[in-house]
Formats: structure tokens, C-alpha cells, sequence
């Protein structure tokens, strides 16, 4: 995801009833958390799997799709053939990115050159093509920035802006895409906005109906695309994510008591290689609670930061191929998710080397395949994951 600020800091969540109990609880947890690291990087436990199958064969063999984001956009992949290789071996789906600075840079113009290039690419390769996304607040271009930001705007002119942009996308690519993150990162519990929603310009302009609105200019462009209202920092037992999934849910609810059409859930999953507090259990019913509402959903920009973690390769290694099965497992155990995908595919070209760099400068690993598109243990692990996931 190409995002202007960095969103892997390591935050205090630290709760305490004064200085004495916040000094007991830090240490309890400390120690706690430590245990649960070196759990993780145990170098007994089996990543091993069963044949040479792609991630791709694997995951169709139980009716999901595997697919990754192309990082680095279309002329990387021209340059680099082992990447290409790769991605038509490993992948079913592929990512193009549709970030609106890149799409529509003026008022009057679209750019099309990249993303026409990608769908070719998918084609040609008997893979499916998504976009990621057509509306979210962040990745602008200028000449909205300042429209935004203009006193003598009124919210009919963002309004069909936001027609024009969606409608516009949508229907050259009608019939070619497999789904589209129509709204991205909607909520933000922090902004103490209504109903959880992010404080940004779309909410400002045009109320809570915007991403309603988005939906339904989508649908009308292209009824057999699948609709995904997509977002992030859900996966942890923490105050925040817990604040973030109750928002999501009550976004979701919304949604489908109003006729949005609206068919999947896109998780992020962002994961973080130093972060334990992971609880199965309060994930695994969020997805039931989504599924309930008749969603499918999707894993949509999987990876594991590892900037905190130790610099001995081999154990790193082991504790990101953890992290990744320990995940999978419990969100492929949900019939309603269809797919897996990792945002890149080679550590080679990955938004982490500069979003969440390691203090030590060595290179990040965030990713199924090293620097040289060989797969590593991350790839074992999405592979045992696929393996041993219930048939949909």
C-alpha cells in the first residue's frame, strides 16, 4: 500500500490503575510477550510441506484464490523476469493499484497506461485482476487536495467528483476485474466521528451516504464485479483493533440494512512479527459475525513487518513463518474467505523497506520469497496454511 505516513510504529497500550500497577502489569506482560517471541522462533517446530505445488494450485485445490500486489508498479515487473516468472507461477490474482493521484491526475484526466497494462498482463496469464481502491482519503492528487481544502466548495461539486472518478474507472475495466476495494479505510473510532467513521474530507462533504454512494455508481458500472469495502489494524487484542472491528461491524450492518451492494470484507492483515497479543478466538468470531451478514470475505494485503524482530536470519525467518500460519490458520477456518493476498511477493520489492525499516538497516523480509524470488519459510507457511484449510 503506498501511504505517506508510517503505520508500523510500535505504540503503548499500556493500561494501568496508577504507577505501581502499570509498573506490575508492563513487567508481567514483558515477560509474558518475551516467552510467547521465543515460543515462536522454536526451532523445532515443522514448517515442512508436501510437494513442489504453487501457492496458486494449493489454494485453488480447497476454492480460494492466492494472488499479490505487483510492487513497484508495471515497469518493475517488465524489468525484472524472475519476477514475472514468479508471479505467474505463484499467483491466480493480481493487484493493480488505482490510487487516485496516479488514476485521474487533473480534474479533466485520467491516466489508464498502468493499470490497462496489468489487466493485459492478467489476461495473458490466466489471472484474475483487482483494483485497489477507487475511494480513500489518502493518495490524492493536488488539485483535489485544494478543492478540499477551498471555502467556496459545496459538497454537490464532491459529489460528482466522486461520480465521475468511480464511474468513470469502473466501467473502462468493466467485465476484466475480478473486485474492486471500492472504499478503503472508511473508520477511525480515534476521529470520535459518528458511527466510527474516519474524520476525512469524503465524511466532511457528503456525510456517512458517501460510501453508500460509491457502492451503488460501482454496481451500476459493472454488476458482476465483486464489491469490497476494505480496512485495516483488526488483527490484534488490543484496545484499538477492538474499537476498529465493533466500527467495522456496525459499518457493515449498516451497509446491508440499507441495500448497499455490497459482497465482500477485505482484512488488510498487516501483521506484525513482534506483536502477540493475537487472540483466535475474538478474530475468528469477528469473521462469523462479517460472514453472517452474507459477506464474502478476503485477506487483502497480507505481510509481516519484522523491524523488531531479531537480526539473526534464521531465526527471524521462523518467527515471520509463525506469524503467517498462525494467522492463516485461524482465518482460513472461515468458509467465507475466498482469498489470500500478500502485498508484494518478493522481499526484493516490498513498501516495508521504507514504511517500517529495521533500526539495524538489514534488509526486511516481510514477504513468501527472499530477495532472489526463492521461497522461504513464509512461503512454507502459506503453503502448509492452504494445505490444511477446510475445502469451501
Amino acid at each position: 500500500m503506498i501511504k505517506k505516513r508510517k503505520l508500523f510504529r510500535r505504540r503503548n497500550f499500556i493500561l494501568g490503575l496508577g504507577a505501581l500497577a502499570t509498573t506490575v502489569y508492563f513487567a508481567d506482560n514483558r515477560f509474558r510477550n518475551n516467552n510467547q517471541l521465543q515460543a515462536r522462533s522454536n526451532p523445532s517446530r515443522n514448517f515442512s510441506v508436501r510437494g513442489k505445488a504453487s501457492l496458486r494450485d494449493r489454494a485453488a485445490a480447497k476454492g480460494l484464490i492466492y494472488g499479490a500486489f505487483s510492487e513497484g508498479g508495471y515497469n518493475k515487473l517488465l524489468q525484472t523476469p524472475k519476477l514475472r516468472s514468479a508471479l505467474i507461477q505463484e499467483c491466480g490474482l493480481i493487484v493493480g493499484g488505482f490510487y487516485w493521484g496516479l488514476t485521474q491526475p487533473s480534474a479533466s484526466t485520467f491516466n489508464f497506461t498502468e493499470n490497462d497494462s496489468f489487466a493485459k498482463f492478467a489476461s495473458d496469464h490466466g489471472m484474475l485482476f483487482r483494483g485497489h481502491p477507487l475511494v480513500w482519503h489518502d493518495v490524492i492528487p493536488n488539485w483535489l487536495i485544494n478543492k478540499f481544502k477551498d471555502p467556496r466548495t459545496n459538497s454537490k461539486e464532491i459529489e460528482n467528483i466522486l461520480i465521475n472518478h468511480v464511474s468513470t474507472i469502473v466501467k473502462r475495466y468493466a467485465g476484466r476485474i475480478h473486485s474492486w476495494d471500492v472504499v478503503n479505510e472508511a473508520t477511525k473510532p480515534d476521529d470520535k466521528c459518528s458511527d466510527g467513521l474516519r474524520n476525512s474530507p469524503w465524511l466532511k462533504f457528503l456525510g456517512p451516504d458517501y460510501i453508500e454512494l460509491a457502492f451503488r455508481i460501482a454496481a451500476e458500472k459493472d454488476p458482476k464485479a465483486l464489491l469490497v469495502y476494505n480496512d485495516t489494524g483488526l488483527e490484534y487484542d488490543i484496545p484499538e483493533h477492538e474499537a476498529r472491528r465493533s466500527a467495522i461491524l456496525k459499518l457493515l450492518e449498516r451497509l446491508k440494512s440499507r441495500g448497499t451492494p455490497i459482497h465482500a470484507f477485505g482484512i488488510q492483515s498487516h501483521l506484525w512479527g513482534h506483536e502477540t497479543r493475537f487472540n483466535p478466538k475474538k478474530l475468528r468470531n469477528f469473521l462469523a459475525d462479517v460472514a453472517s451478514l452474507g459477506l464474502k470475505i478476503l485477506v487483502t494485503e497480507l505481510d509481516v513487518t519484522d523491524e523488531n524482530l531479531p537480526k539473526d536470519l534464521k531465526i527471524r525467518d521462523r518467527m515471520i513463518a509463525a506469524a503467517y500460519e498462525d494467522y492463516l490458520s485461524v482465518v482460513l477456518d472461515e468458509k467465507a474467505v475466498i482469498a489470500v493476498i500478500t502485498w508484494g511477493l518478493s522481499d526484493r520489492y516490498t513498501w516495508l523497506t521504507n514504511f517500517a525499516p529495521r533500526p539495524d538497516k538489514l534488509p526486511v523480509r516481510p514477504l513468501p520469497l527472499d530477495s532472489n524470488l526463492q521461497r522461504k519459510l513464509a512461503w512454507n507457511a502459506i503453503a502448509r496454511a492452504f494445505d490444511n484449510a477446510p475445502k469451501r
